[in-house]
């Protein structure tokens, strides 16, 4: 496999990003990687490292969409951006993923331009795998849609559900639609209109609603909601998840007892923080394009962008997008 990565995008530096890419090709002899941006500057960080440089090749991008750009009109204006570039290498089959860290809004702009829908989905989404009691589940849409419709929710559930099947092997995956209640008949328009699509739809295995605080029981494989109330949500669970730690840290380090604890307890703390830890689940697909967009966390560190590579290996691999198109093929002619 051929993953493409976008050498410029993230808040952390090129460095970093190649640092993750050397990681990548050491734990992976399967795949190659093309790193896409300013040639000069990323030869010269490569320089410094002992790659392997037949598996790694630059591609030259003079411009770069910063973090603060309007989204639309950088990927409009900024023709010869690393993450143009990037993603229109793999629009024309010369790499089987793309991964960024990069301006989200820009990386969705630009891989539904270059990348185009599946026939028969109405709109992508970003998915992500999030923790549980158990494992894991899907969760989606975590921003690619702040304005949704039912029918996009219940399209979510499907693509969601085949992702569960596939990449994360869970048999007949459950979903759940979230929800500020569990009984049906709660929330907004649109959450009661995508429960009653969800429940005919025969495709899916749907359980009902699920609150927020109870998404981590492990009672399910796939969560869907809109794209505004999903990124909330990540936020949230991010932001309480990095206040654990951070009170833990400070109480431990206040207290000569707590130290004297923290030995006993420091593998069973080190393990809750690497299921917690966003950057062990790589990066968020875009689920519903004509190929595999993989978008990395802004502030991934080198291990990060390895997890984040893998994920995209892993999705080609599986030649998922093939997988997925075949699915809403099927719908469509059913």
């Amino acid at each position: 496999m051929k993953i493409v990565v976008d050498g410029m995008g993230g808040d952390k530096g090129s460095e970093e990003i190649i640092k993750g890419i050397a990681l990548a090709l050491k734990e992976m002899p399967d795949i190659n990687i093309t790193v896409v941006g300013k040639e000069e500057k990323l030869n010269s960080i490569i320089s410094t490292m002992n790659l392997d440089r037949e598996r790694l090749e630059v591609v030259n991008a003079t411009e770069v969409i910063e973090m603060d750009d309007d989204p639309v009109q950088a990927v409009r204006k900024k023709k010869d951006s690393s993450l143009n570039v990037g993603l229109q290498l793999v629009k024309d089959g010369m790499g089987d993923a793309f991964v960024s860290a990069g301006n989200t809004g820009a990386h969705i702009s630009a891989s539904q331009l270059k990348l185009r829908r599946i026939k028969g989905i109405l709109r992508p989404a970003i998915a992500t795998v999030f923790p549980c009691k158990n494992g894991n589940f899907v969760f989606m849409d975590m921003g690619a849609n702040a304005d949704t419709k039912a029918e996009f929710i219940n399209q979510f559930a499907l693509m969601g559900s085949k992702f569960a099947e596939d990449i994360l092997k869970k048999e007949k995956p459950v979903v759940g639609l979230l929800n500020i209640g569990s009984e049906e008949g709660k929330g907004n328009e649109v959450t009661r209109e995508a429960y009653n699509l969800l429940k005919e739809n025969k495709n899916i295995n749907f359980i009902g609603n699920i609150e927020s605080r109870d998404m981590m029981n492990g009672k399910v494989d796939v969560i869907v909601t809109d794209g505004f109330t999903g990124n909330m949500v990540l936020k949230t669970a991010e932001g309480v998840s990095k206040f654990i730690f951070d009170v833990l840290k400070e109480e431990i380090m206040g207290s000569f007892f707590a130290k004297i604890g923290f030995l006993f307890m420091k593998k069973a703390l080190k393990k809750m923080k690497n299921k917690m830890d966003s950057s062990e689940y790589g990066g968020a697909l875009f689920l519903g394009l004509n190929g595999i967009s993989i978008k990395a966390h802004g502030n991934s560190d080198a291990v990060a962008f390895k997890n984040a590579i893998k994920v995209a290996n892993e999705f080609a691999k599986n030649k998922f997008v093939e997988k997925l198109s075949s699915t809403f093929e099927e719908k469509i002619e059913n």
